[in-house]
């Protein structure tokens, strides 16, 4: 990528940033909102599990307000250093928030299925507020180190230029501000450390739990089928086992392909960052567009699948759609009658 964008192509690749990224956007937010509601207005959902789940979706939705902003880190803006800083610093803040709190999300379940004498002893629910402070201050100040030193803003020279620490490129305006992009902002350590310290680690965890959720429940599948034939008595497997090994394997496939739809784009949108974008190698910016917004998008909408296959969060708005459905024939009807 150039140093220094021409004001045609920073318009272009702008508008097809915002094309791309608003619908997507718009419907992380909605969805989102939607379970949110359906959680807030179900009494019985009060719990410090679904606050945990609250929390996710609050970042999710958070990260789906950021979205349009990840794909701008790519170009050059004229900033000041505050503003430079801020909108860097706060999209990578909700996406780690929105990472950490997945992690918590899985692993209050985990511990559900795997181990569930002590779950209720667990320490995230005898002080929910130090649970929100862990999958919420440290991505903060993570993300703010850069603000801190941790970055490649050298300041305007002698001759009032900014010049990358990483190139000998001016890279300022005019006027002798900076260009705001990427390449000030964080350091190739900062991204390397994120990316391989804090992101892959993560999802690594939360397929490490998930597949160790899936043997659980197979063992526990097995124990079932194996009493429910020493009380009939038979050897062949009933409809009923039929049924729930049925469901089972649904629910292996639902995860595999969840996994792979979600997850596998984000995967391969980081080391093509890392390939590409930490070097000085030229590619299509569209590529880069649409690897970006179908990475993060993609990770974004794992909660909205465990919160929509979840019939108790949805159920509010299925009610009020059905009153509204209710409504619209009832009025039908009764036009009907009256031409008659």
């Amino acid at each position: 990528m150039d140093l220094v964008d021409s004001k045609d192509d920073f318009l272009s690749r702008k508008d097809l940033i915002y094309s791309i990224t608003i619908p997507l956007s718009t419907s992380i937010i909605l969805a989102n909102i939607l379970i949110i509601l359906g959680i807030v207005f179900n009494r019985q959902l009060h719990n410090t599990p679904n606050y945990f789940f609250l929390s996710l979706l609050v970042a999710d939705m958070c990260t789906g307000v950021a979205l349009p902003f990840i794909p701008l880190m790519g170009l050059n803006r004229e900033l000041s250093f505050s503003s430079c800083m801020v909108v860097h610093i706060f999209p990578n803040f909700l996406f780690l928030a929105f990472l950490f709190n997945l992690v918590m999300v899985h692993y209050e379940r985990y511990v559900c299925i795997s181990d569930p004498l002590h779950y209720a002893n667990l320490w995230m629910h005898r002080s929910f507020p130090l649970a929100l402070f862990v999958v919420w201050a440290p991505p903060l100040l993570y993300a703010s180190l850069p603000a801190f030193g941790w970055n490649n803003w050298t300041g305007p020279d002698l001759d009032g230029c900014c010049v990358d620490s990483r190139s000998s490129t001016p890279n300022c305006t005019t006027n002798g501000t900076a260009y705001c992009s990427y390449r000030t902002v964080f350091t190739n350590e900062f991204i390397y450390l994120e990316l391989y310290g804090l992101v892959l680690p993560a999802i690594l965890t939360i397929a490490g739990m998930t597949g160790r959720v899936l043997y659980i429940t197979k063992g526990q599948l097995k124990n079932i089928c194996r009493l429910h034939r020493s009380v009939q008595r038979g050897n062949k497997a009933s409809d009923r086992e039929q049924r729930l090994n049925l469901r089972y394997t649904r629910c292996v496939v639902a995860v595999s392909l969840t996994f792979l739809a979600c997850w596998v784009p984000y995967l391969i949108y980081m080391h093509v960052c890392i390939a590409f974008l930490l070097s000085d190698t030229r590619w299509n910016f569209t590529t880069h567009i649409i690897l970006s917004c179908t990475g993060n998008g993609s990770m974004a909408v794992v909660p909205l699948v465990l919160g929509l296959s979840n019939r108790e969060y949805t159920e509010p708005a299925y009610k009020l759609l059905q009153k509204i459905r209710d409504r619209v024939r009832r009025k039908k009807r009764d036009s009907s009658e009256i031409a008659v």
